[in-house]
């Protein structure tokens, strides 16, 4: 049975060069409620990771700066934001995120 519950997505930080536009997000896959999560009776969390967004859009790389509790989420958060894509703007980014869960069940 697969549990529901509540992402909350938050632009921490963005790191880009002096002239460059932040990149518009056209594609937010959510991550995954961890099943190891609800095994272990943990129905929140929060996970700050930095993404290098490439020129074409695609995101190439994922950092976990920053986890709570440390190792739960942090699969199903790189698992998602290997999926977002931004709009292409012709040179390689980064940003920073935070996407926190609750679960509701």
């Amino acid at each position: 049975m697969k549990k529901s519950f509540t992402l909350l997505v938050a632009a921490l930080a963005v790191s880009f060069s002096a002239f460059a536009a932040v990149p518009k997000l056209i594609k937010k896959v959510p991550p995954e409620f961890p099943a190891e999560a609800s095994r272990k009776s943990i129905s929140s969390g929060s996970v700050t990771a930095k993404i290098s967004i490439e020129a074409d859009g695609k995101v190439s790389h994922v950092e976990i700066v920053e986890a709570a509790p440390k190792r739960v989420f942090d699969r199903a958060v790189t698992d998602a934001l290997m999926d977002w894509r931004y709009e292409a703007s012709g040179e390689k980014q980064s940003a920073e995120v935070k996407l926190v869960f609750k679960n509701e069940d």
